[in-house]
């Protein structure tokens, strides 16, 4: 095994980290906040230059803890949040803010991008207005002289990778969930967008970075090669070892069902997204709408820390003392994909307190997760989590409960680094294997009374959910 050392940057919505990595062990990681604005109902929009800068600070943290390992990388290493996108001039200036994934204001423009079914088989993409196309669309008609300045639209990832390589690309795993490429992987764009999207090169392509401004400010090594690495629930999939059976459930600043396929992919529950993932295959998902980002709320909104939160809700019974939370803060993506809808809590009453509301918000969040893992991985006895949240006990009990599956845990619960750095170790020629980098850590399978617990207070859920979306939300399983 090599004694490479690897420097890991997972570029989220709501943090920016990075990592070392010598053979299996991890030094970090380090964060970065990044802020995400709410100028009007439905947007929701980052500073680009934050997407640069929190880098850079991620990486002076990790320096100064780990000088003499920092100063021997010679691989970076990326992860990153999909489906957001800044325009940026030639200089690699952005152009005004970066429009988010979570962001709904391309209803209209969605409505244009024709029959659902056949944009979802074309792209893998659910036709919504959380697509990139969509967005960029909006962004031209409605800002035309940001978007006719434009030379380029691209990610947080792309953006770094730009400045420290000198060249504009992105990897398939990023294209795939644009809505602007096909699933065999060509483009989809016409003449007006077409030409300002970067080129796309494999997740394993090793770029020198050269000398300038910008790895300087790093202070990345000379010869130090860039591997683009791949989107987040990509990398978490590898990281996780995720397969059929024993799918990968992300808590973030969203929550995430994750499940490799090795294709084709056109006999799938309508409620799916495809992508591609680095090599030959596909990652099949159901996004939801919010996770860490609704305690996130609750903790802003009743002045307790997100920790805080936590704790009380673990000392609350199962089922929030009749409180129910459906927390669709932009719109209910998986498996409803009612972009109108909101977030909503029912069954409040004058004692409630913010105990019950994060409670309620945890379990409201694992039952779209259950009606997610119902119909892209029917019969699965165990899951594997990843993400922030992965970490949590509370979490844990209550997901593993509400799906009634045994929950495995790895060392790294930020497994978006770890999926990058076997992509490094893949595009350098370094033998890493997963259970040397992330073995498993406990398998814990739920308590059947629980487990009973959940089944009836689903039902009530449920029914919940039919009358709030004013349809009959039970969704088949296409054969």
């Amino acid at each position: 095994m090599s004694a490479r050392v690897v420097l890991t940057l997972d570029l989220g919505t709501s943090t920016t980290k990075a990592g070392l990595w010598i053979d299996d062990e991890l030094v970090g990681p380090t964060r970065a906040a990044l802020v995400t604005h709410h100028p009007a109902p439905g947007h929701a929009e980052q500073d680009p230059t934050s997407w640069w800068t929190c880098v850079v600070a991620a990486c002076a943290e990790l320096r100064a803890r780990a000088p003499h390992t920092y100063a021997r990388v010679a691989v970076v290493a990326c992860s990153a949040a999909r489906e957001t996108f800044a325009p940026f001039d030639t200089e690699l200036t952005p152009l005004g803010p970066g429009i988010l994934w979570s962001d709904q204001r391309a209803a209209d423009e969605a409505a244009t991008l024709g029959d659902a079914d056949a944009f979802r088989l074309a792209t893998g993409v659910v036709r919504s207005p959380a697509v990139a196309l969509a967005k960029a669309m909006w962004v031209s008609e409605h800002e035309p002289e940001r978007f006719d300045a434009a030379r380029w639209l691209l990610a947080s990832r792309d953006l770094v990778v730009a400045r420290l390589v000198g060249t504009v690309v992105t990897d398939p795993t990023l294209a795939s969930r644009t809505g602007w490429y096909a699933l065999d992987g060509t483009s989809r764009a016409d003449g007006w967008l077409a030409a300002r999207l970067p080129d796309v090169v494999p997740s394993t392509a090793a770029l020198p970075i050269g000398p300038s401004p910008w790895s300087a400010a790093l202070a990345l090594p000379d010869a130090t090669v860039l591997v683009p690495g791949a989107g987040d629930r990509a990398c978490e999939a590898i990281g996780t070892g995720a397969r059929t059976g024993v799918p990968m459930v992300s808590w973030g600043t969203t929550a995430n069902v994750s499940v490799p396929h090795p294709g084709p992919v056109g006999a799938l529950p309508a409620v799916a997204q495809v992508s591609r993932i680095p090599g030959d295959g596909f990652l099949v998902q159901a996004g939801l709408a919010a996770a860490g980002s609704a305690f996130d709320w609750l903790a802003a909104l009743t002045g307790r820390t997100v920790a805080e939160l936590w704790d009380a809700a673990a000392a609350v019974p199962p089922g929030a003392r009749g409180a129910t939370a459906y927390p669709w803060f932009t719109g209910a993506r998986a498996p409803h994909w009612r972009p109108d809808a909101t977030a909503t809590f029912a069954g409040l009453r004058p004692d409630h307190s913010p105990a019950e509301l994060a409670r309620a918000v945890t379990e409201g969040v694992a039952y779209d997760l259950a009606r997610s893992l119902e119909l892209l991985d029917p019969g699965g006895s165990e899951l594997v989590v990843a993400g922030g949240g992965a970490d949590n006990p509370t979490w844990r009990a209550v997901l593993g409960a509400v799906t009634a599956r045994a929950v495995v845990v790895r060392r790294h619960v930020e497994a978006a680094s770890v999926g990058a750095r076997m992509l490094a170790a893949v595009a350098t020629g370094d033998v890493v294997t997963l259970p040397a980098v992330n073995p498993i850590v406990s398998r814990a399978a739920p308590d059947p009374s629980t487990v009973q617990t959940y089944a009836a207070l689903r039902e009530d859920a449920d029914r919940r959910v039919a009358a709030l979306l004013g349809a009959d939300e039970r969704i088949e399983r296409t054969p």
